[in-house]
């Protein structure tokens, strides 16, 4: 336990010094929320499976908060049916979807074998949103693409979507997932699902 403790702590020292790094003559608004998520997700890389998934999660979760709008994204996937759907309902779907979404990053990015993400210097308009593009370079082997779409929110700028080697859309797939669950079930069907996997993503330390 004292050594799970000790590698947080180890975790938690590198992300400040990795977001310490970003010299002002570089700092974006734009960008800013991409350099955090990824020095926090190289963090919880190299703290890897022997720091218990709760853990790992806690230190993701305000990033994740911070970079994306999740309730944007979740009434994009949703669709039109979202207006139908209760407040209460809509409530806990947007806890769950929160839930689903930190729980997702941190089973992805749970091991560590060199890897390095770079921001591309050029942002890309489009439209009224900006596109951050980045890369994931593995120590071996190819790079990876992922563009983030950003958009002014509340003054800030926030990852609307992700666009997976520069063009699949992951809110398109994830509309087109949602959508067949609500067609099926509604939306206690969507909140069971969600809650279902964030459950087998963190081996039900997460519900």
């Amino acid at each position: 336990m004292q050594r799970r403790g000790f590698v947080l702590r180890l975790v938690l020292v590198s992300i400040a010094a990795a977001l310490g790094l970003c010299r002002a003559a570089d700092a974006s608004p734009v960008t800013a929320p991409i350099e955090q998520l990824q020095a926090t997700l190289l963090g919880i890389m190299k703290a890897g499976k022997s720091t218990p998934f709760r853990q790992r999660y806690d230190a993701l979760a305000p990033v994740i908060d911070r970079t994306f709008d999740l309730d944007s994204i979740l009434r994009i996937s949703v669709g039109p049916r979202w207006a139908e759907l209760p407040p209460q309902q809509q409530s806990a779907l947007s806890a769950a979807f929160r839930r689903y979404t930190i729980a997702n990053y941190v089973s992805n990015f749970d091991n560590f074998t060199g890897q390095r993400f770079d921001i591309l210097p050029t942002v890309v308009a489009a439209g009224s949103d900006q596109v951050v593009q980045t890369r994931i370079v593995p120590a071996s082997g190819e790079a990876h693409t992922l563009n983030y779409v950003m958009r002014q929110v509340g003054g800030g700028w926030r990852a609307i979507d992700i666009l997976a080697d520069g063009s699949i859309s992951r809110v398109a797939v994830q509309r087109s997932e949602m959508r067949s669950v609500l067609a099926s079930g509604g939306g206690a069907a969507l909140l069971a699902r969600l809650q279902q996997k964030t459950a087998e993503m963190s081996g039900g330390q997460i519900q």
